[in-house]
Parts: C-alpha cells; sequence; structure tokens
C-alpha cells in the first residue's frame, strides 16, 4: 500500500471517532508531520506518514522532537496496522 492509500485510511478511522484528519501545511517551516488530528475532547495529537518501510528525513525528525519537547505526540506511521494501534491509543484517550 502507498503512503496515499495509508493516509486515507487514517482519515477515515479518525472520523470514527468523531475527529479530524486535517492536513497540515505550515508555510516556512518543512519538515512538519503531515496530519493533524483532532479528536473530541479537544485532544490533538500529530502524524508523520510513509510509505511502508520508509523513515522520516532528519528535518522532519528534528521537526518532531521541537513538537515533542513543547508537550506534543508525534506519531510516525507507515503501514495500516500502525493505523489500526494509532486508532486504539486514540480510544484510551476518549475513554471508549
Amino acid at each position: 500500500m502507498k503512503e496515499k492509500g495509508i493516509e486515507e485510511y487514517l482519515r477515515t478511522e479518525v472520523k470514527k471517532l468523531g475527529g479530524k484528519a486535517y492536513k497540515w501545511v505550515s508555510p516556512g517551516n518543512n519538515g512538519v508531520p503531515d496530519r493533524l488530528v483532532c479528536l473530541p475532547k479537544g485532544i490533538k495529537l500529530l502524524v508523520e506518514l510513509k510509505a511502508p518501510g520508509k523513515k522520516p528525513t532528519k528535518l522532519q525528525v528534528k521537526r518532531q522532537n521541537e513538537l515533542t519537547r513543547l508537550g506534543n505526540h508525534v506519531f510516525n506511521i507507515d503501514s495500516k496496522h500502525l493505523v489500526d494501534e494509532f486508532i486504539k491509543s486514540c480510544k484510551v484517550l476518549l475513554g471508549l
């Protein structure tokens, strides 16, 4: 499965939880995660999506570290299985 398919699957599964997975583009700030996931209860998570087996670039890792130091949660996902694991974590946060 390509990155686009994984991204579509993520959006669909997040929507089932009543949330949105917004495409995040931040002009002048290359390397930010692909998606800002907004869930009920004000929960916000960041997701970097990759094709299976691909890893974040050095710049993406730098941005993820910056965001993590600021108290954000950043997830790297490269498969439908990891989307499913992410959704399980979301359900725990939502108390489902």
